[in-house]
């Protein structure tokens, strides 16, 4: 349940900045983009990327989601670990 709901603040988020940009408003800090990328919302961040257009050409937010997927796939493994072995 986490995942879900933290990867669909991360997808709005995104959404809301890629609007802010538009209208030439002030926008989301990439910290905060970043932040939500690596608490869980590195789906969400990513394919809001995708769908909207937007940070596409930032290397920086490839190499967070690229590095937080890493960090999360060893969590929920770690986790699997603990749990089922």
């Amino acid at each position: 349940m986490y995942y879900i709901l933290i990867n669909f603040i991360t997808f709005n988020l995104i959404w809301i900045d890629k609007q802010k940009a538009i209208k030439h408003k002030w926008r989301i800090r990439e910290t905060t983009l970043f932040t939500f990328f690596i608490i869980g919302g590195f789906l969400g961040g990513f394919f809001s990327m995708k769908i909207f257009n937007h940070k596409t050409k930032k290397f920086k937010f490839y190499f967070m989601f690229f590095i937080s997927t890493i960090i999360h796939i060893f969590i929920v493994f770690i986790l699997y670990k603990e749990r089922f072995l």
